[in-house]
């Protein structure tokens, strides 16, 4: 069977930047299952493992646009200290939930200045090209619950 809308595909993967740096890894684990076509991985993997099937590798450098986009600077905000009640330690680094216009998003912060806290919203490997060693495991056809839950299960 190959890969196709509807379908359940589990990979094994490893991801690195242009550097030959691991990002991540399945290696040591179980494959990642994803329900193909419903946006569970980003689009530019989606896309290079379309018509695929079981056994097959496939080697693909995905560019920022198709992965987590590029980076946006209007995304980084200076924001008062008192928004981080309870965090007696605040550094450069740390990440946390926050509700923004589109919903629930994870910001990084990236300075502490006296009473202001920068934070950056954007996706950790925004503007960053991805590099994918990917091994097809499985492929099989979606059950319907699966289809209306919009996930492997």
């Amino acid at each position: 069977m190959q890969i196709a809308n509807d379908t359940v595909v589990a990979i094994d993967y490893t991801l690195k930047d242009d550097e030959g740096a691991v990002l991540d890894t399945s290696e040591g684990k179980q494959p990642l299952s994803y329900l193909h076509g419903a946006g569970n991985i980003i689009p530019g993997l989606e896309k290079a493992l379309e018509g695929k099937a079981a056994g097959e590798e496939v080697s693909v450098r995905i560019e920022p646009a198709d992965a987590y986009g590029e980076r946006r600077e209007e995304l980084k905000q200076a924001v008062p200290r008192n928004l981080f009640e309870g965090v007696d330690n605040l550094e450069a680094g740390m990440q946390f939930q926050a509700q923004g216009e589109g919903g629930t998003q994870i910001v990084t912060v990236v300075a502490v200045e006296g009473d202001q806290v920068t934070v950056d919203a954007n996706h950790p490997m925004a503007g960053v090209p991805l590099n994918f060693d990917v091994k097809v495991v499985e492929v099989r056809e979606a059950s319907g619950e699966e289809k209306e839950h919009g996930h492997a299960h």
